[in-house]
């Protein structure tokens, strides 16, 4: 009795030492990877020091954290396709949308932590689709020619490879290669383009998801550049300024582009009729002729002398008869 009395407050003591463990939270998939239109389970444990009903919550993180799981219910687009079995979470028939980031929280109150969670990944994988392939109808020889192959919709990216009249071509290392080939863009680029490249060209995405998907082949053909056809058109754009030229020089020359054109006009005579021009005025009317004697003033003395003004393109010509 009195060893049991002393073993008592020993164990007592222990008790009290022993570490308090809090709510904890864990996973044992921190990632998941599953083809689309399957299911994809969230595993989410916890332990907590008191709390016997602790609540779960599940989060989607994004631009906008929004809830999966809240107060015993399915949220959103998972209600109706989701279930849970204490806090691991299964998603039925999964879709693109559906991936991203995950949080399972575990809220205990009585307990000396009250919140623990943990994060899981998802990550949607889907098969490639058939590629968008982008390929010239024709080319001329010794030009850079690129073929473009894409595929948008597979998860992880597809990779690609080329092939011509039905037979892959191989990514060249080498310097002098006529072509190169990246499988990651899925460009294939003719650095400078020969006849013998004239071909069907098709292209493969592959992903190991699921099955790789071809597009379908289209005709490249190279051309010889027509030097006969360019030189014939260098002549006639030659011969184009040439005319141009000779047009503009004979119309400068004959003063259509002057200000003053010759226009000749009839002033009215004494004793008939005399033609004149502008030009002529415009050369002569800043000379004075010494010669010339002014008539009288006084047309009373001259009853029968006629006084004639023209006006034209601004020369004022008066005759005095």
């Amino acid at each position: 009795m009195e060893k049991a009395s002393l073993f008592l407050p020993l164990v007592i003591l222990l008790i009290q030492c022993l570490p308090i463990v809090p709510v904890t939270v864990s996973t044992t998939t921190p990632k998941v990877e599953v083809h689309e239109n399957s299911d994809a389970v969230l595993s989410c444990d916890f332990r907590t020091e008191k709390e016997q009903n602790p609540r779960i919550e599940w989060k989607k993180k994004g631009t906008d954290v929004s809830f999966v799981y809240y107060e015993g219910h399915f949220r959103g687009a998972f209600a109706g396709r989701a279930r849970i079995k204490g806090a691991t979470v299964t998603l039925q028939r999964v879709t693109q949308k559906d991936a991203g980031e995950y949080r399972c929280e575990i809220t205990a109150p009585h307990d000396t932590i009250t919140l623990g969670e943990t994060n899981i990944t998802l990550e949607v994988l889907v098969p490639p689709h058939t590629p968008s392939c982008e390929i010239p109808s024709s080319a001329l020889t010794g030009s850079v020619v690129q073929l473009r192959c894409r595929d948008q919709q597979s998860i992880p990216p597809a990779t690609y490879s080329w092939y011509k009249d039905d037979k892959p071509l191989t990514p060249s290392r080498m310097a002098n290669a006529t072509y190169h080939l990246n499988p990651i863009t899925g460009i294939l680029e003719f650095k400078t383009v020969a006849r013998g490249d004239t071909g069907q060209y098709s292209c493969l995405a592959s992903n190991k998801v699921g099955p790789p998907k071809m597009c379908e082949a289209k005709h490249m053909k190279i051309e010889d550049v027509n030097m006969a056809g360019v030189v014939a058109a260098v002549v006639v754009i030659c011969l184009v300024i040439a005319i141009c030229g000779f047009g503009g020089y004979y119309a400068h020359r004959n003063g259509y582009f002057s200000k003053h054109r010759g226009r000749s006009f009839w002033i009215p005579q004494c004793h008939g009729v005399a033609h004149m021009s502008n030009q002529d005025l415009h050369r002569t009317k800043d000379k004075t002729n010494a010669n010339y004697n002014p008539p009288p003033q006084d047309v009373s003395v001259f009853p029968h002398i006629l006084s004639v003004g023209v006006f034209m393109d601004g020369y004022d010509v008066h005759r005095k008869c």
